[in-house]
């Protein structure tokens, strides 16, 4: 999503994703076109250089089109089914970070209860961090919600998450051993630190799991061979309008190109990535809240970091 607040609403444009976003494939577009439109024009390319454009076949531009079409369309589907899979992961941290907050209110003492919570809260921005390959005792939220024993004795994890995890799991047996929770409730427990285990293993698959480049190196090239080839077979029924067209067609398969390139990884902070950032501070609200304080985090809002990045 594009970076919308009150005071620069985003406004859609598609001169600013060809010359803002795309300019070189544009430029190679136009430059293209003007050449051949300018030779065509001084009755230069029906000669002895170049054939008669007006029999040149057109099957082997439908075959590269169709070619470029599967490039394409395969990218961007599948990037998209890895931004769609980090939503639904992050949907189920949401979900289970609720249940794992009722469950410590309701199964243990406050003090305990509190420090299970909080520590949810600390795990969530972590996992946040990690994720966009930020410092997480760096960050303000992690600070304000990890304990501060937690903070001297945790920054040498090779995991951070899982020391976390690791500590709530410590936290749970010391109160089954002391009888404060029996066998059924503690694996209750047990469970929603496996299905938080789960989604943190499925967020960490896809960040560090790369999108095959071949797609989008094949799919590039293409799009910069049609941009050449095309006004070559246009140009004779076209004129000088070939540089339009040509552009037109060309980019439409440059950008849906462009846009499965941003969503392989759907935990960047460019703009079309997951909102981590609003999702967190969803999470630690309720949490809080369900701690009965009444001072609560403001939800996250969107904030202009560099052209074209987004904080969400």
């Amino acid at each position: 999503m594009f970076l919308n607040t009150a005071d620069k609403p985003y406004k859609g444009s598609i001169l600013f994703m060809m010359f803002g976003w795309q300019t070189k494939t544009s430029l190679l577009c136009i430059l293209s076109g003007v050449v051949i439109a300018a030779l065509h024009s001084q009755n230069m390319l029906n000669g002895t250089i170049f054939p008669d454009f007006a029999k040149l076949p057109t099957f082997p531009l439908a075959v590269l089109g169709g070619a470029l079409g599967i490039f394409v369309s395969f990218r961007t589907n599948s990037a998209y089914q890895r931004w769609w899979e980090g939503r639904k992961l992050w949907g189920r941290l949401i979900n289970t970070s609720r249940h794992l907050c009722s469950q410590a209110i309701a199964y243990l003492k406050p003090e305990q209860a509190r420090e299970v919570v909080l520590r949810q809260v600390a795990y969530v921005h972590v996992l946040r961090c990690g994720l966009r390959d930020q410092d997480s005792f760096k960050d303000e939220d992690v600070r304000k919600a990890m304990q501060e024993e937690e903070q001297n004795i945790l920054p040498g994890s090779t995991n951070l998450n899982h020391a976390l995890l690791n500590r709530q799991m410590k936290l749970f047996v010391e109160q089954k051993n002391a009888g404060v929770i029996n066998d059924f409730i503690m694996q209750s427990f047990d469970e929603s630190v496996r299905h938080l285990l789960d989604i943190q293993g499925g967020c960490e698959r896809i960040k560090k799991t790369p999108f095959p480049p071949g797609y989008g190196f094949l799919a590039t090239r293409l799009t910069q061979i049609l941009s050449v080839a095309l006004p070559f077979f246009m140009v004779d029924k076209l004129g000088w309008w070939v540089i339009l067209v040509n552009l037109i067609i060309c980019m439409a398969f440059q950008l849906i190109n462009e846009v499965g390139r941003v969503l392989e990884n759907p935990f960047t902070t460019f703009w079309p990535a997951l909102p981590l950032s609003a999702m967190a501070k969803t999470i630690e609200r309720n949490l809080r809240q369900a701690l009965g304080e009444s001072e609560l985090p403001s939800p996250h809002a969107a904030t202009k970091e560099a052209p074209g990045m987004v904080l969400m």
